[in-house]
């Protein structure tokens, strides 16, 4: 049966869990403002009473109650919402960086109608027409060679700030990168300190919500998901890979490498494995530089390689007003100084590789005349090499879109003396150069016989570019070695037109070798230009490329701002949705602590009675 002392025993009890419950409101309370915090509420159960139903049970009408007791102090979390904010969250802080990053690239090709490069590229076309009409003005010449510095100084001007914020971007995913391994090694070590409380029977509600936020502040960087099949391993994946296990986080390094303007990738320290992330600032930032970036800055390159390229081939056929000819209008830089492009790709000393950017043929060739032969042109593409069919019902026309229109990294066309010209573009894949042709192979005898490219037909005679002096295929053609990385950074008009503005080539020579006073086709072909089809990557003019450049970027900024107003109205109501549950209320904490004030005052009354009935049994009974 309960002893005389019981009664105290439930009121200490009593006191102790209404005490227990006042803390923990003014934890709550105090807490409410803290970045993470869930409130807390304390889980009250009825102790264990006298009796156990056994045959020991002594002849009582029920059993008799000992009070209560305190259970367990519980944060108050929907687990399910919390992985949903967990799994929201990279995508908000995804959209927000490409969101704040396309305005700035924005900003590049918002330039003020008068100094931007198209606007100093129609100038510089207008300055032909004009030389083409005055063919023997030294002033219409100036203006062609000062219209044609300020163009390159815009193109110049572009690919800086390009390159800029490319390494902007660069220097943000070093940072980023040390707050993935800070807050992974911080989540590794919050989860040794919930195991072992949980090992000594505690419920670490506030190291919980430690982690709760560290992951929460992961998933803004990268896109994760939590797992947790052992009480003890808590798991935090990424892309497959593990990032988190336990008490171990495992980190990312910065690796340099050289195709990709010297930035570095993304590695993981113990495997040495490519790290990749599709979602989150992280994500977000490795997807600008090494794709948006990079594109644009290769589509500005193959512009200015292009432009200064075939300006030059018109030039170097034509003849300036002192009589010299076959100057380039524009200064071009070699990749490399050997003649036949070959290059040591590897290292080792020796060459073993051919940067070729353009191959022309020694045969003249008529768009609209029917080809007459079939067989199969295998070109390098992305990933792999493509093959390009042909057949006798074909004209050259055909073919050279048929060319174009596929997924290669080579392109064709017919130059001025129409033959026929395949150039390499720029390309999609980091682990291949630019402007370099890797592979041209004919099966049947258009890029041979007819055209006048490859010597032969056949795997024997294809050209590919992973030997030393790979020209040794081609049947006479002429051939250019692939420019210096970044074309758009260094383009510029000859010194020596600069020098001598009678330098500028406005006439064909006469039979006498001689340029006529009148004479201006050259500087008529040069104006043609601008209207020309001349295939810049997948644009067919030089308009098109300005067109299809400011749509792309104008569209994905777009793309950007809508899809971050539409991230941040579903957080917003994921967000408040967590606050109606987990959120500290000030005024329910302080009608709590009422509550639980008047439940301690009566607990405490209660003893006082206790206290009272002892003393009478003690002290004045038996008097």
């Amino acid at each position: 049966m309960a002893n005389s002392f019981a009664g105290i025993e439930i009121g200490k009890r009593s006191l102790m869990a209404h005490s227990t419950q006042i803390q923990t409101a003014g934890h709550n309370i105090s807490n409410a403002d803290t970045e993470g915090y869930s409130r807390q509420r304390v889980i009250v159960k009825s102790f264990e009473p006298i009796y156990r139903p056994d045959l020991e049970r002594a002849m009582v009408p029920g059993q008799i109650g000992q009070g209560c007791d305190v259970e367990s102090i519980n944060r108050i979390k929907d687990e399910l919402l919390e992985s949903r904010i967990v799994e929201q969250k990279n995508v908000e802080s995804y959209w927000e960086t490409r969101d704040k990053y396309y305005s700035m690239i924005e900003s590049v090709y918002n330039e003020p109608n008068d100094v931007s490069v198209r606007t100093n590229m129609d100038k510089f076309w207008q300055g032909w027409q004009e030389l083409s009409t005055y063919p023997e003005s030294d002033a219409a010449r100036l203006a062609v060679v000062v219209r044609g510095q300020t163009l390159t100084n815009s193109i110049q001007q572009q690919y800086k700030s390009l390159r800029g914020i490319g390494d902007q971007i660069n220097g943000d995913i070093e940072a980023v990168v040390k707050q993935v391994n800070d807050l992974s090694r911080q989540i590794a070590s919050v989860n040794g300190e919930i195991v072992r409380s949980k090992g000594l029977g505690d419920n670490p509600n506030d190291l919980m919500d430690r982690r709760d936020l560290l992951v929460e502040k992961l998933s803004s960087l990268i896109n994760v998901t939590v797992t947790q099949k052992d009480p003890d391993e808590f798991m935090v994946h990424t892309d497959g890979q593990i990032i988190v296990q336990g008490s171990l986080a495992r980190q990312i390094e910065t690796v340099g490498q050289l195709d990709n303007n010297g930035y570095g990738k993304l590695m993981w320290s113990d495997t040495k494995v490519d790290a990749e992330f599709h979602g989150g600032t992280l994500g977000a930032l490795v997807e600008l530089r090494d794709k948006d970036i990079r594109t644009e800055i290769q589509s500005l390159n193959t512009m200015a390689l292009n432009f200064a390229d075939l300006v030059n081939d018109v030039h170097r056929n034509a003849i300036g007003k002192n009589n010299t000819t076959g100057l380039d209008f524009f200064v071009q830089h070699d990749f490399v100084e050997n003649v036949n492009g070959n290059y040591d790709r590897n290292g080792d000393g020796v060459e073993d590789t051919s940067y070729i950017f353009r191959m022309t043929g020694t045969n003249v060739l008529k768009m609209q005349e029917q080809i007459g032969l079939f067989g199969t042109m295998t070109i390098n593409g992305a990933s792999g090499n493509i093959d390009v069919a042909y057949f006798s019902t074909d004209t050259v026309e055909d073919v050279i879109n048929r060319i174009n229109d596929s997924n290669g990294e080579v392109k064709a066309y017919l130059d001025r003396n129409s033959c026929l010209v395949l150039k390499a573009t720029s390309s999609k894949g980091m682990e291949n150069p630019d402007f370099v042709i890797r592979h041209v192979e004919d099966s049947g005898m258009f890029l041979t016989g007819y055209s006048g490219i490859l010597q032969g037909s056949g795997a024997d005679n294809a050209y590919d570019f992973n030997r030393a002096n790979a020209v040794d295929v081609l049947a006479g053609a002429q051939f250019a070695v692939s420019p210096v990385l970044n074309p758009s950074a260094y383009i510029e008009v000859n010194g020596l037109i600069q020098n001598d503005v009678s330098s500028v080539a406005a006439a064909f020579k006469n039979s006498q070798g001689f340029a006529e006073p009148s004479d201006g086709r050259a500087a008529v072909e040069m104006a043609a230009i601008r209207n020309t089809k001349i295939m810049i990557g997948s644009q067919r003019t030089f308009d098109d490329y300005f067109a299809d450049t400011i749509t792309n970027v104008g569209l994905k900024g777009e793309q950007a701002q809508n899809q971050l107003a539409t991230q941040n109205k579903i957080m917003g109501d994921l967000r408040d949705l967590r606050d109606s549950i987990s959120g500290v209320n000030i005024d329910e904490e302080l009608a709590d602590i009422i509550k639980f004030q008047h439940g301690y005052n009566v607990a405490a009354k209660f003893i006082s009675v206790q206290d009272e009935l002892l003393d009478t049994l003690i002290n004045r009974l038996g008097v």
